[in-house]
């Protein structure tokens, strides 16, 4: 899909004119120790020949997108078989975990015709096989996203940079409505599940994942929802085992949140 295309769908499915992108920063890798403070709880989610990216939002709970843990075919992947490097920069991880169990927003079909509800449910949750501690990887809050027109931030690996994540300080909201946003994030294959954060308040808290996007003219769109609703569904359903695999797995107890309160497409698993 055109990027003009790409705009015109997002206004019609949020019912919403896209506005002025603010300038967008550049990338900078986290190459550094340092570089990485803050953002330990960022990951890679490695998966058989594949990988997207990851947050942790408590020390065993990793958010990411749902389409990261659906096959093509609608097969989900196992989640023993996936793993969660934490603050991963040049084969070095602050903390590394296998996944336990999953569960996907209940709204979530990878086959939707409903590309809106697509969206706005593209969100999963993998609960780790062991916490990972918070003084080595402090977990992330969420918050309402800003409005069009507003900045946001995001840090991912993708294709071309899977070896250590990449922090754009500011890019921009174009369109919001609807449980959707559309921004001028700077992501590509891989960065399916990154999030998107606001840094008005200080520490960055998650407003949204990266779900799918185009690239045009060296210039990126990229389509995210409103990470708060979704969350809260899929932490509901991960709460009561519902949707929860593998089923063995699965236990009943309370889950908390983390201490602080072009071609369009999703960026599905790629080969590093």
């Amino acid at each position: 899909m055109r990027r003009p295309a790409l705009a015109l769908a997002l206004a019609a499915l949020t019912g919403l004119a896209p506005v002025a992108a603010i300038a967008d920063s550049p990338l900078k890798r986290l190459t550094l120790r340092h570089d990485l403070l803050g953002f330990e709880a960022v990951g890679r989610i490695d998966a058989g020949d594949g990988f997207c990216s990851g947050v942790l939002i408590a020390p065993d709970l990793v958010l990411t997108a749902a389409h990261c843990l659906v096959g093509s075919d609608g097969t989900r992947r196992d989640p023993r078989a996936v793993t969660f490097r934490a603050g991963l920069r040049d084969g070095e991880a602050v903390a590394e975990r296998t996944g336990a169990r999953a569960v996907l927003h209940p709204a979530y079909r990878h086959d939707d015709p409903d590309g809106l509800r697509q969206l706005t449910s593209d969100l999963a949750l993998i609960r780790l096989d062991a916490p990972i501690p918070s003084d080595l990887a402090p977990p992330f809050a969420t918050a309402a996203p800003p409005d069009a027109g507003g900045q946001v931030s995001v840090v991912s690996y993708a294709a071309g940079r899977s070896e250590a994540p990449a922090w754009q300080r500011a890019c921009g909201v174009t369109a919001a409505g609807r449980g959707a946003l559309m921004m001028t994030c700077d992501t590509h294959f891989g960065s399916s599940g990154a999030p998107v954060f606001d840094m008005a308040s200080g520490r960055p808290r998650i407003v949204s994942l990266i779900s799918r996007g185009a690239r045009e003219n060296g210039q990126t769109i990229v389509y995210g929802m409103d990470v708060g609703p979704a969350l809260d569904a899929a932490m509901a359903a991960l709460r009561a085992g519902r949707g929860v695999w593998p089923e063995s797995a699965v236990t009943a107890r309370r889950i908390g949140v983390g201490p602080q309160g072009g071609e369009s497409g999703g960026a599905r698993f790629v080969r590093p």
